[in-house]
């Protein structure tokens, strides 16, 4: 970059900072630079001029105006290609600032901190350093703009080379319009909760922020185009936060199930894993060992296992890991591999594994959201629990027994999972048959009794919205069923728990219903 005149560094995260400096300065650019900065670049042994000397105003209103000035948005502005701009900075004493290299105030990690006030938010809020990075971002063509610290070492390597490209000008200045439009988003959702009180679950103007992590071989099908973002301010242990240690590339169908078979493993305490085919739980099951676990999983549908992705609760070790790869399995997630498992499970190149961490009991965050063509709905995440079952209301002459109440409290959590209508048979801890997306109750209850691999007498149902008709009930009873956890709520409620007690059934109502669209 021939005739480099100054640069401007100017830094709350100070990471790579010396070095770029220098290398500005070794290529003779005059550095200007303002408070921290300054003394940092300073004590590094680089020559610095400080802003407020540049410009020959100081810094007032305790630092809050020292780079709102012409000879500092003038040298970033004006544009070298127009005689009358080079005309008017000559004419004013505006020199061009070549590069600025400027990151903003800590914000969010400001407003992050336990009993954050106020006042401390609001002075956290940078003006000038959003100000330099816009001027410097609009005249790209002109002036080198860097708000990451991964972009140090190239630009600098390019600026030396004399070879910057415009593809590289512009993607600098991409990043500095992505960064301060998140910034902004930011400050405006922490002003609205300070204007409201208290917490803003529904914005008026939703701003969502998420990165491209990575774009995907195609969509739901070979047609469609996909690509998996990830959300910036998460830190759940989640799928998204996972780290991939084998096998090929997620697809699109992969991240969906892969989600979904993990937040269903997270909802024990016990040892848990939950088999996922298409979206939906083809297999769910507590055990004391994973491969316990796994094996009672599979058991309630092994046809549909074939090829499943698998969630653990718990890390995998060797004897689980050798019940896994004897039979094909798309993708396994787990909180952790064991060294041994790892390697028995790469001998399947193809299988992916997806490590996601300690599955901490931390705050569960974010909403649903479902985008609609022109729209977007968005709902809490379904995180509802129920207290200790034998609180709940049972309406029939027969309560259940300790069994079926431990039953019911396992297959409740898996309803939950399954796409609706919903119905689960399971008797402690093991899923026997599941029914899932059907247009018609009652169909899902034969589905489920259908699908059983297992003997379904004995068992418990759970129904993830009330039955509207009793022939549920009868057909649920033909299939050998004992007692029955639902929400309730139905007009024909009193016709519903009358079918109970002829078939001999207990029922436990919820009033929490978990509908899965």
């Amino acid at each position: 970059m021939p005739g480099m005149k100054r640069a401007l560094i100017s830094v709350s995260d100070k990471t790579g900072v010396i070095d770029i400096a220098k290398g500005l300065e070794t290529l003779g650019a005059e550095i200007l630079s303002t408070g921290g900065t300054a003394k940092t670049l300073r004590d590094a042994g680089v020559k610095v001029t400080d802003v407020a000397a540049y410009t020959g105003s100081p810094e007032i209103l305790d630092g809050r105006v020292k780079t709102l000035h012409p000879k500092i948005h003038g040298g970033l502005l004006g544009r070298r290609s127009l005689p009358a701009h080079v005309e008017q900075m000559s004419q004013y004493g505006i020199g061009p600032i070549d590069v600025v290299v400027v990151n903003l105030y800590p914000f969010e990690t400001t407003i992050a901190k336990p009993g954050c006030h106020f006042e401390d938010a609001i002075e956290n809020i940078d003006i000038g350093g959003p100000s330099m990075l816009r001027s410097a971002a609009k005249n790209h063509e002109d002036v080198l703009v860097l708000v990451d610290p991964s972009d140090y070492s190239r630009v600098l390597d390019a600026v030396k080379a004399n070879t910057v490209p415009p593809g590289l000008r512009r993607e600098l200045a991409m990043k500095v319009f992505q960064h301060t439009a998140r910034y902004d988003s930011l400050i405006a959702g922490y002003l609205e909760k300070q204007a409201q009180g208290g917490d803003v679950k529904f914005p008026k103007v939703l701003s969502l922020q998420f990165e491209l992590a990575e774009t995907l071989r195609y969509g739901e099908n070979p047609h469609q185009q996909g690509a998996f973002y990830r959300e910036l301010n998460s830190h759940e242990p989640s799928v998204s936060r996972g780290t991939i240690l084998h096998g090929k590339a997620m697809s699109y169908n992969n991240f969906l199930d892969a989600n979904s078979a993990l937040e269903l493993a997270k909802e024990y305490e016990a040892c848990a894993v939950a088999i996922i085919k298409h979206n939906n739980p083809c297999g769910v099951a507590l055990g004391n060992t994973p491969v316990e676990a796994y094996v009672k999983a599979r058991e309630t549908d092994p046809i549909s296992a074939f090829g499943g992705v698998i969630a653990f609760n718990r890390p995998v070790d060797l004897i689980a890991a050798k019940e896994i790869t004897s039979t094909f399995v798309e993708v396994v997630i787990a909180p952790g591999f064991l060294e041994d498992a790892l390697a028995e499970l790469k001998r399947k190149k193809d299988l992916r594994l997806l490590d996601v961490g300690q599955l901490t009991k931390g705050k569960q965050e974010g909403c649903d959201l479902k985008k609609l063509v022109g729209g977007l709905i968005v709902q809490d995440r379904d995180l509802g629990m129920l207290p200790d079952l034998k609180s709940l209301k049972v309406p029939t002459v027969r309560k259940p027994t300790n069994e079926e109440y431990a039953a019911c409290a396992f297959a409740w959590t898996v309803c939950k999972h399954v796409k609706s209508n919903a119905i689960i048979y399971a008797k402690p801890g093991q899923t026997v048959g599941i029914g899932a997306g059907q247009m018609s109750r009652v169909d899902s209850v034969k589905l489920a009794a259908m699908k059983a691999q297992m003997p379904v007498k004995g068992c418990v149902m759970a129904s993830d919205a009330f039955f509207p008709f009793r022939d549920g009930l009868d057909a649920a009873a033909q299939a050998g069923i004992t007692a029955v956890i639902q929400p309730g709520g139905s007009i024909r409620d009193a016709e519903i728990v009358k079918a109970a007690d002829e078939h001999g059934m207990a029922m436990i109502l919820t009033g929490m219903r978990h509908f899965r669209h």
